[in-house]
């Protein structure tokens, strides 16, 4: 998996994970994340994935998954992602999440995650796979740090307070161009229910949410495949926008 960061894609993991192995797949996943942090790269928060039904029933799973954020990945708002830096990337929008307190309890609930949340941000995740033609299993993903390469935090975020995370409306825009369209409700039932989950998940490992973590609670609609050259905007209700350009080839 290492290896394709820099030699382009492998085959699909099945010889070695079953498509529902998750024990497998997050000991490979954190066996990269400790080569990484060896080398130098911090954590800055987690994503969470599979937050679609649909796609869960399609990998044949039942919840969610979660992958680790690095300092790297950060495209600033307005920046520019080089075309050398992904494979095969795809955008999605999302809502993303910073905490202002530690979330240590693996029971952890929804009205104390709350209380925990310090601002909301408009994001954009740049997802990226290292299996060939993004024909993955839920192991798949998994190991391949939940299929993660960059992601953008539009302006300065906003406190909680009476956002309307549920309803609000997503338009995710390239090249000026309406690409896909979706609302708070896609994301797990709500954004926050994505985020409790995680939270709980994380604490069980012994690796909690810290104060400062950024979270990607997940798609709010479709991934949308992109092109060098291209500039993607996603827009969220009540949040504002972000937005990067997608270098072209050098």
């Amino acid at each position: 998996m290492r290896a394709a960061y820099r030699d382009g894609v492998v085959p699909p993991l099945r010889d070695g994970l079953s498509p529902t192995d998750a024990d497998g797949a997050y000991a490979v996943q954190a066996l990269n994340t400790a080569f990484w942090l060896a080398e130098g790269r911090k954590i800055i928060g987690r994503k969470v994935g599979l937050t679609a039904k649909a796609v869960q029933v399609q990998l044949g799973v039942d919840q969610p998954d979660f992958g680790v954020l690095f300092d790297d990945m950060v495209v600033p708002q307005g920046g520019e992602l080089p075309a050398a830096s992904v494979i095969q990337p795809k955008v999605e929008a999302e809502i993303a999440i910073t905490f202002k307190h530690d979330l240590t309890d693996p029971q952890t609930t929804r009205e104390m995650l709350t209380e925990a949340v310090d601002r909301v941000w408009p994001a954009i995740e740049i997802v990226d796979s290292r299996i060939a033609d993004w024909k993955i299993t839920f192991a798949d993903t998994v190991a391949d740090n939940g299929s993660s390469s960059h992601f953008v935090l539009g302006g300065d975020g906003a406190p909680l307070g009476d956002l309307d995370l549920w309803s609000c409306g997503m338009v995710l825009e390239v090249n000026g161009e309406v690409a896909s369209l979706g609302a708070g409700a896609a994301c797990l039932g709500h954004p926050l229910i994505a985020a409790t989950w995680l939270a709980r998940t994380l604490a069980e490992r012994g690796d909690p949410l810290r104060a400062g973590d950024i979270v990607l609670t997940g798609a709010l609609g479709p991934m949308v495949a992109i092109q060098p050259g291209d500039v993607v905007k996603a827009t969220i209700g009540g949040l504002g926008d972000a937005q990067f350009r997608y270098g072209a080839p050098r």
